[in-house]
């Protein structure tokens, strides 16, 4: 009779502890085993996260940082112009059009992110004049060098848009980080055409041009 009550009591605490859980599974700060919630969302402090925190994809708090990549994006202007003038002038003349095509979207990019800048902030990035192009050595670690900052762009670009609401600064983000993927590509048919039957020298750390 008492073991039987005995698992009366152990049903009727578990069938509690699970009503539990489901109460309070957005609250942390209620009821036990909850974690407590270092950064909630905004209007939702009871926020709890289960498996893997998202605040970072909630635009109040992801806008400060797309503030600061925007700057970071255009910071290296004249570095690209002269990236891409030495690209140009030992590409071979059938690949000249290609490489010609990414510079100039490049070029609308930084036009792009000053006018959203100046449109969120007021304020002007202001133009460095500071020279610390080095010429990579050779067409091929050029390629290399820039099919890896595309890359880098993106993932850049995809946290600058974490930080925008306004659908048409999103739309804007789209169009560039949309446009680098496609430079990726053209990086990568010029290193397959250039480059793919050279003989590896060992595995090197490729330092990714923006």
């Amino acid at each position: 009779m008492t073991d039987i009550a005995n698992k009366g009591n152990f049903n009727k605490d578990k069938t509690e502890q699970i009503k539990t859980n489901t109460v309070y599974n957005n609250c942390p700060s209620c009821g036990p085993g909850a974690n407590p919630l270092l950064t909630p969302y905004p209007g939702y402090p009871c926020i709890n996260y289960k498996y893997y925190p998202t605040y970072m994809y909630v635009p109040q708090y992801a806008y400060p940082e797309a503030l600061r990549l925007i700057v970071e994006s255009v910071s290296g202007e004249r570095e690209d112009e002269l990236f891409y003038n030495y690209m140009l002038n030992i590409a071979p003349p059938e690949q000249k059009e290609i490489v010609a095509s990414i510079r100039d979207d490049e070029i609308k990019h930084n036009k792009m992110l000053r006018e959203l800048y100046w449109q969120l902030t007021g304020k002007e990035i202001a133009t460095t004049q500071k020279d610390t192009f080095r010429p990579p050595s050779g067409y091929c670690n050029g390629i290399k060098k820039a099919l890896f900052g595309e890359l880098a762009a993106v993932e850049r670009y995809r946290k600058i848009l974490f930080g925008l609401e306004f659908l048409p600064y999103r739309n804007m983000i789209t169009e560039i980080y949309t446009d680098e993927l496609k430079h990726g590509s053209k990086w990568n048919y010029l290193y397959t055409i250039n480059c793919s039957c050279q003989t590896p020298k060992g595995i090197q750390e490729i330092t990714p041009y923006r």
